[in-house]
């Protein structure tokens, strides 16, 4: 029977296939006096089979023993603060009593008992995932683009009416009196190259979506998309990034793409009541976060010792669009983020507050990495920007002075790394005009001399369609100031289909682009229809990305190129093809644990009732945390989606459920090593063990 098939059988059907494959396990149940009674003998089961014991029922053994350790305990879920007991063979042995249970549940059980009894899937091999790979294309090919030549088309022929309706003396995306249609049209194929005029035009209401999209949307999306402007979900798609949607029946499959476009019936049911997975991010003045550190307002979000993220108050906190399984979804609900372009435009006093954040900086004895995003760190207009990067310039100055005067071992870090968070290389590529490369090349020219090391551009591509020339371009002119362009994938359920995250890879680093985390979506109810469970994650990581591991020669070959980021596209290109390498595995598959870090460490606890895995997370023993971390329980984070809900969404994608046959069997990870690139330099400073700005440990 095949799996697609598996997913479709009723609770009772799979209880009767447990019983045929399992005889032993069921009469264990059968005979039971009570749960202790069937956990015990399911003890010696295990024990005396006469099973030849391959790695794989090893490890299979492994995790029956740690789910029969913890059950009947009660944990509590660090995502949600909610009490969840582990009561996995409890309800297994319900079930096998003859109480009802939820199929997703059998079928976890089932694929359990099946690798203790030695069953394996076959793993796909190279000539298979590059196969997948090729199976999507990128806004590079001549088959995308012809499509989104028409779009461009359809569109302008709209803004033409749009701009027609428009009034204002002022206004510079105005039609002069008397000019004709062509002329209109023409005038409109000119300011397409202005982000400036995306901007204005960007579309806002559902009805104006559907008409660019050429009415495409149903009568389901479209009473859901009115639902969600009912409860105030900022809707906000640019002109260009609409025209990489395909709206036809044929054609390349955008689902990755619309899914951050079109909100799903969860997010919309649950917006008004999202709470901050990033739990450190809910932040009050003077007083310690989540993570312990003590910060001066809504401007610094800050969970680790040496790196701390700065939101200015400017068009910053606003974005190119609103992604729907955003991170900070819970600032755009407190309107702490937003599209009111007027509302955010830096005040008289915006100055005055930079330089006391600045001082923050300067008198923290830990930091020397600041990420500046927001929003987004490109939506500040370009004088603003310069104004904030000049303040990071002057602090990093003074912090080095200031250490003139201190001894070795009392010294305060000093700035190494400046980042700047943008998705805009994505979603509005004309935004990097001269001026921004030329404010960003010469801020590295004068933060180089004051010790600063790292220049990033930390970016978002989520998927090879969103790889079009624009985008190449934005990118070679990012890396033509001497920024290194860094990617972070969210690993939706969409992107998360097998060849989908390799080719991506691909099509960035043949663009010069490091891959830099790959982010497991926060399990939270409004992003279900977008989580993919992290043991696909895990199986992407040894399945698919171990084809683009390095040794260790070749990895610092790589970091001698990326040393002088110029022309990367070619010499990362030439780089791959020497090697034989079909991308590069310099990126890190992660879960944002609330107030704890990155990580992808965990072992499965325990089962829900409806087959949702609640995992045992520990942090990344590879970095420095908030000294919070040694006063933390353990973390336990339960799953939003089964891993067969999961499968039969591949299949209504089209995927076939088979070619994943072995995620069931990934029930731990480990959080991978850090490439190179993303360690800290080493500037032979000997720095205070002191920790400034963090709460004391009798709070």
């Amino acid at each position: 029977m095949t799996l697609q098939e598996l997913l479709t059988l009723p609770s009772q059907r799979l209880v009767e296939r447990f019983r045929r494959k399992f005889p032993q396990i069921a009469a264990l149940a059968t005979r039971s006096r009570d749960l202790d009674s069937f956990l015990n003998d399911l003890r010696h089961w295990a024990e005396d089979r006469p099973v030849k014991r391959s790695m794989a029922v090893r490890e299979a053994e492994l995790h029956l023993n740690r789910l029969l350790d913890v059950e009947g305990k009660i944990v509590t879920d660090l995502s949600t603060g909610e009490n969840v007991t582990c009561r996995t063979f409890g309800q297994l042995r319900d079930a096998l009593l003859g109480k009802n249970i939820h199929p997703d549940f059998m079928l976890e059980m089932t694929e359990l008992f099946l690798q203790l009894e030695g069953v394996e899937y076959p793993m796909p091999n190279r000539i298979a995932i590059t196969r997948e790979a090729g199976r999507w294309p990128s806004g590079l090919d001549p088959e995308v683009r012809a499509i989104r030549e028409s779009n461009k088309e359809r569109i302008i022929d709209l803004l033409i009416e749009k701009v027609e309706h428009r009034s204002g003396s002022h206004d510079r995306f105005l039609f002069p009196e008397g000019i004709s249609r062509e002329e209109k049209k023409e005038l409109i194929t000119q300011w397409w190259n202005d982000h400036r005029f995306h901007l204005v035009m960007a579309i806002r209401s559902p009805r104006e979506l559907n008409r660019m999209l050429g009415g495409s949307l149903s009568s389901e999306t479209m009473e859901l998309l009115q639902e969600a402007r009912h409860k105030e979900i900022p809707f906000f798609v640019t002109p260009y990034y609409l025209s990489l949607l395909n709206p036809g029946p044929g054609g390349y499959d955008d689902r990755t793409i619309r899914s951050y476009v079109i909100y799903s019936p969860e997010l919309v049911g649950t917006y008004g009541t999202i709470r901050a997975w990033e739990k450190e991010d809910i932040v009050e003045a003077g007083r310690p976060n989540a993570a312990g550190w003590i910060i001066p307002g809504h401007n610094i979000h800050r969970r680790y010792p040496e790196v701390a993220i700065l939101i200015p108050d400017s068009m910053g906190r606003a974005c190119g669009g609103l992604c729907a399984p955003c991170q900070r979804m819970y600032d755009f609900q407190n309107r702490r983020l937003g599209f009111e372009f007027h509302r955010l435009k830096p005040n008289e006093h915006w100055n005055t507050k930079l330089r006391k954040l600045m001082r923050y900086f300067e008198e923290d004895s830990q930091l020397r990495d600041i990420l500046i995003t927001g929003g987004d760190a490109l939506m500040s207009r370009n004088a603003t920007l310069r104004g904030i990067l000049d303040a990071v310039y002057r602090m990093a100055l003074h912090k080095r002075q200031a250490n003139v005067s201190r001894p070795q071992g009392e010294k305060y870090a000093e700035l190494q790394r400046v980042r700047l968070g943008t998705r805009l290389p994505v979603y509005l590529p004309m935004r990097i005009d001269d001026e921004l490369v030329e404010i960003l090349r010469d801020f590295k020219e004068r933060a180089s001399q004051v010790g600063v090391r790292q220049f990033i551009i930390q970016t978002h591509f989520e998927s090879p369609l969103e790889i079009t020339p624009e985008a190449r371009e934005g990118i070679r002119r990012l890396q033509s100031a001497g920024w290194i362009v860094t990617n972070q994938l969210v690993f939706t359920a969409a992107a998360s289909r097998r060849g989908h995250t390799v080719r991506l890879r691909q099509m960035l680093n043949r663009e010069g682009v490091i891959c830099y985390y790959t982010f497991s979506v926060k399990g939270f109810a409004e992003n279900y229809a977008l989580f993919a469970p992290n043991a696909r994650s895990i199986q992407e990581q040894r399945e698919e990305k171990h084809y683009g591991t390095m040794n260790r020669e070749d990895a610092q070959e790589l970091m001698r190129i990326l040393s002088v980021p110029k022309q990367l596209h070619t010499r990362v290109r030439e780089f791959m093809q020497e090697r034989h390498l079909p991308f590069l595995a310099t990126d890190r598959n992660v879960l944002n644990l609330p107030a704890i870090g990155k990580s992808m460490t965990f072992t499965l606890a325990g089962l829900t009732p409806e087959g949702k895995r609640i995992l045992r997370f520990d942090h990344d023993h590879g970095r420095r945390h908030s000294p919070v971390i040694d006063h933390m329980k353990e973390i336990y984070i339960t799953e939003n989606k089964s891993l067969a809900a999961y499968l039969r969404q591949l299949v209504s994608m089209g995927e076939n459920p088979d070619h994943y046959r072995t995620l069931w069997s990934y029930r731990a990870g480990e959080t991978e090593p850090r490439f190179a690139l993303f360690e800290y330099p080493d500037d032979n400073l000997q720095i205070t063990s002191e920790i400034t700005h963090i709460a004391s440990s009798e709070n």
